[in-house]
């Protein structure tokens, strides 16, 4: 098979999915925003379309006409040098365009893209377009998540009624540490797949001697911390991470509920169901993955620390909580144009995840992977591994 005839496949499948994940929803839940945090399914699908029609179509396509004079200011997020945009706390007010007028655009430019792959095209535009494809892999993860905290701040909490076949409660393995000899090892992407800027550059990086968990921490173990008081424990939290528990009243993880004495959570394959203690636990912060850390007198690995010991453990369940600040590596450059926005500008006050999820979409994953968010975000399917000091 050729590497067009590849991209094509990878396109089409990519585009196929999203649709797929926001198949059962009724049309109210599609515009729906919650919190800031949280983007509406359709401005998701309006999105991740903008994104080929404004990198790819436009400066590539002879002769291609906009869908819309007025889509690229409601669906761009975040490209300042692209233009002005819907504010984001705004994107949930989006009543228009319609449900139907996004579906539309979405064929549309599906269609031109397809157009465009039957002939010869560059290197530029492959590129371009295996960037584009992982971008809305990225976004099919979003949409997952999202769906699940607008359903799961619904009084009524309903079920996800969708042909997506993933269980959020996957048993974990008995729980070991294994020993990782100090040394000077090699940390970046390193094949000839794809990855993103803030992979690159592969570097030498000296690491002291650790033992690490080959499991990450159990819903069961969790329970234990907030039956020992951590929640309530200011010693075991940063000052900031202490603010953020006291201001909103955090007592659990986010979809935890105790009914007649007995946690339960919010899934997305089952509705609200009794906690099964042996699953990893699920959408929490890093100020509360630091405090569970402090109370077993223990550490979270450093990004590095992970990548160089995952070969000896099963990852992917959760995104790894890691104590490492969202830095460029060394030799680290933007790619020119609008496109140089996408990783290196939000390299300040994020931490590191490491892995994937369970909504992580296939054939977007790989140990080099470099997730970010700040420290008190949660909606994701976000867990931790510790380290012993």
């Amino acid at each position: 098979m050729s590497t067009t005839q590849t991209i094509v496949n990878f396109f089409s499948e990519t585009r196929a999915y999203s649709e797929q994940i926001c198949k059962p929803l009724e049309v109210e839940d599609y515009v729906v925003q919650p919190v800031v945090d949280v983007s509406p399914p359709k401005w998701h699908l309006g999105h991740t379309t903008w994104f080929f029609e404004e990198f790819i179509l436009k400066p590539h396509k002879q002769g291609y006409k906009l869908f819309s004079d007025d889509f690229a200011f409601v669906f761009n997020s975040y490209y300042e040098s692209v233009g002005k945009r819907v504010v984001r706390t705004d994107r949930g007010n989006l009543s228009r365009p319609t449900v139907a007028q996004v579906y539309s655009y979405r064929d549309y430019v599906t269609q031109s893209i397809e157009e465009l792959l039957e002939e010869p095209i560059t290197e530029q535009v492959k590129k371009l377009l295996t960037i584009g494809i992982h971008h809305e892999k990225q976004h099919q993860e979003l949409l997952i998540t999202d769906i699940k905290y607008i359903l799961g701040n619904n009084p009524l909490m309903p079920k996800y009624e969708g042909d997506i076949l993933f269980r959020e409660s996957e048993k974990t393995s008995t729980p070991a540490f294994i020993n990782i000899k100090e040394g000077v090892y090699d940390i970046g992407h390193a094949t000839a797949g794809f990855c993103y800027d803030n992979e690159l550059s592969r570097h030498k990086v000296y690491i002291q001697n650790f033992e690490i968990s080959t499991r990450l921490v159990t819903n069961g173990e969790w329970i234990d911390f907030i039956d020992a008081g951590g929640y309530t424990s200011t010693l075991l939290w940063h000052a900031e991470g202490w603010d953020w528990v006291q201001n909103n009243a955090i007592t659990a993880p986010m979809y935890w509920h105790k009914v007649n004495g007995e946690w339960y959570q919010y899934t997305l394959d089952n509705a609200l169901e009794r906690i099964d203690l042996k699953a990893s636990v699920s959408h929490i912060s890093y100020f509360e993955a630091f405090a569970y850390a402090e109370w077993k007198e223990m550490r979270l690995p450093t990004e590095f620390e992970w990548e160089i010991a995952n070969k000896h453990f099963n990852w992917g369940d959760r995104w790894e909580w890691t104590e490492s600040a969202y830095l460029p590596y060394p030799n680290y450059t933007k790619a020119p144009g609008a496109l140089g926005e996408y990783n290196g500008k939000f390299m300040v006050n994020q931490k590191v995840l490491r892995g994937g999820s369970v909504a992580t979409p296939n054939k977007h994953t790989r140990h080099t992977y470099r997730n970010f968010f700040q420290t008190s975000l949660r909606w994701q399917f976000t867990g931790l591994r510790l380290v012993k000091k």
